[in-house]
């Protein structure tokens, strides 16, 4: 039986600390689906779901089809029953990840009871970085090199540029 999971997230854009939990899930899971969650009432991220999912298809594509990039809308365990998938993988920086994560944990298990989810703790030296973070930097002209692997960084150089 393969045991696949899947990684959602906004993924705008995929950060080292991203790769590096996915890297991480790929020891204890024969698969991993990245899910680029997509809320079109509510999105204002700057790149499209199609751009997102190309950007973690490059990244990893040594990794071959043990690491799938995908895009969903709707619910989360909805997503990863109809992908095969009987857990979620969520990556936690800080004590403040938890309440949130916690709570959608709970809301996935009233939905879902056969959907678990594990939690992954980020590794040290990403523990800051944060898409949001990213973004915030770049387009304050700061380099955020090392921070996001070198496919997305050309993307995000060319998208600062393109809004200026």
């Amino acid at each position: 039986m393969k045991h696949i999971a899947v990684y959602p997230g906004s993924f705008d854009p995929i950060t080292n600390g991203h790769v590096d939990l996915v890297l991480r899930s790929l020891q204890v899971f024969d698969q991993v689906i990245v899910a680029v969650a997509h809320n079109p009432n509510k999105d204002s991220a700057w790149f499209t779901p199609e751009e997102r999912v190309a950007m973690i298809r490059e990244t990893f594509q040594a990794q071959g089809r043990r690491v799938l990039a995908d895009a969903f809308t709707g619910l989360l365990v909805d997503y990863a029953a109809a992908k095969g998938a009987r857990v979620i993988v969520r990556g936690l920086r800080a004590v403040a990840d938890f309440e949130y994560e916690f709570q959608m944990t709970m809301m996935n298990r009233h939905l879902r009871p056969e959907v678990e989810t594990i939690f992954m703790m980020t590794g040290e030296s990403h523990f800051y970085t944060s898409s949001r973070l990213v973004k915030e930097v770049v387009s304050l002209g700061g380099d955020v090199a090392g921070l996001v692997p070198d496919p997305v960084l050309s993307r995000l150089n060319a998208r600062v540029r393109g809004r200026a």
